[in-house]
């Protein structure tokens, strides 16, 4: 019996020819020990594993408390720089074009060079972005600023999974995955009340550098306390490196990754891009709720879901075979929520289906990193998990960045929120029919 590990995992194989010495010798007779190759160990887990990722994921929420500033600031900026709304929108839509285009080079980089470094990297970006954001004399060097901002954030959430599939057991890594979206909704939540009075209390140029300071302070936290992977893991040597075009192609060629993509697609997709800019236009004017409603409403929801996520988690790696069946008809919801939306004879739906289709597009926004991630781990080994995250990040957001501009140049032309969002309707449809078509003959856990 000969061995061979695939992907972490032992598989068996029998050898049928036995074995046959060059040269008689007394050792030949002697009967033969096979040695089994044992399989790669888990890593622990434990308290230790928790602080590192708490200290990760701290940076996770710093990025997305940087990514929502602007939204708080909207109003000091456009007086600062002297500026109107549409040059002003060019701030968020250039950050989040950066985050896109870096998926896949964030993924290869936290391949490469550990998430340790990376994350270091990430915070010196934001820092010295924010920083550069809070002395900006005009909006092109304020652009700048928000593009670092950019670039530091594109690494964080990759960077922090890559910790959960280091440092804890492969069940506990669709829990870690919704823990960290958890985290970042959390932080992308609460940057409005403290900078909000930040501007207010201490003025914009202070603000923002106390804010920048604290990135500096995280800084220290990662490298003082923040490691790669668990000591004595059996895992020390460095793996050679794999050449970017193999990477993206053996993620790609993965079950796993894809079914991860399509998956996120569909439903990241839709409450991302109501939440980014078209959310609140749509439930004022298009569905004719007062502001205050409105506003409620979105943010009601935002907080209201958000415990889902760590549940899906826990229940994801306790019976992973709930995967698929869950997954199928969670897509298969959006695409039909959506299309009825826009397909609704005679104008928009009454607002209680609206209302219903939001609050399923924020709950399926919520569990997208438990299911979506979670998918993107089968078939990878755990050292070569940053390019397929990156891949399913880059899906989800590609796929709101779409939807997003699509529904503003309908708006633009003279059509109303039902055709607006006829792309948005199109891309849910078609990754909700891309995913169940792949996952109808997935193999079970």
């Amino acid at each position: 019996m000969s061995t061979e590990t695939t992907g972490g995992h032992l598989r068996g194989r029998s050898s049928g020819d036995g074995v046959t010495p060059s040269s008689p010798s007394p050792a030949a007779s002697a009967p033969t020990t096979t040695v089994l190759a044992a399989p790669a160990a888990e890593p622990p887990g434990g308290a230790r594993a928790w602080l590192v990722w708490a200290i990760a994921v701290g940076v996770y929420f710093l990025a997305m408390f940087h990514r929502n500033g602007l939204a708080v600031a909207a109003l000091e900026a456009q007086q600062r720089f002297d500026v109107g709304p549409a040059v002003l929108s060019l701030l968020p839509m250039v950050q989040l074009l950066v985050y896109v285009v870096l998926q896949v080079p964030a993924g290869l980089m936290a391949d490469r060079i550990g998430p340790r470094a990376s994350l270091l990297m990430g915070l010196a970006a934001m820092a010295a972005g924010v920083a550069m954001f809070a002395v900006a004399p005009d909006i092109r060097v304020a652009i700048a600023g928000r593009v670092l901002i950019g670039l530091g954030d594109a690494v964080t959430f990759l960077n922090v999974i890559r910790i959960g599939a280091l440092w804890f057991p492969r069940a506990r890594y669709a829990l870690i995955s919704s823990l960290t979206a958890l985290v970042g909704g959390v932080g992308q939540l609460s940057s409005v009340a403290p900078l909000s009075a930040a501007l207010h209390g201490l003025g914009w140029m202070w603000a923002f550098l106390g804010a920048s300071a604290v990135s500096v302070a995280m800084m220290v936290l990662v490298l003082l306390a923040v490691r790669d992977r668990p000591q004595g893991s059996g895992d020390t040597h460095p793996h050679p490196p794999v050449k970017a075009w193999a990477s993206i192609v053996e993620a790609l060629k993965a079950r796993g990754p894809r079914v991860g993509m399509a998956c996120h697609a569909a439903v990241m997709a839709p409450y991302t891009m109501l939440a980014v800019l078209w959310g609140y236009p749509f439930l004022v004017e298009g569905v004719g709720l007062a502001p205050a409603t409105a506003g409620l409403l979105l943010s009601g929801l935002g907080v209201g879901v958000l415990w889902i996520s760590p549940v899906l988690g826990a229940l994801v790696g306790r019976a992973p075979g709930i995967r698929r069946p869950f997954a199928m008809v969670l897509v298969t919801l959006f695409g039909v929520a959506w299309v009825s939306l826009v397909a609704w004879p005679g104008g928009l739906p009454p607002t209680p289906v609206i209302v219903a289709v939001l609050v399923v597009s924020a709950a399926g926004q919520v569990m997208a990193p438990a299911l979506s991630f979670d998918f993107a781990r089968d078939g990878l080994p755990a050292h070569r998990t940053g390019v397929a995250s990156g891949l399913v990040n880059m899906s989800g957001f590609t796929t709101t960045v779409v939807a997003t501009v699509g529904a503003g140049i309908i708006l633009e032309a003279g059509g109303g929120f039902q055709a607006a969002f006829i792309p948005l309707a199109a891309t849910t449809a078609v990754s909700a029919v891309v995913t169940v078509a792949m996952l109808w003959r997935y193999p079970r856990p």
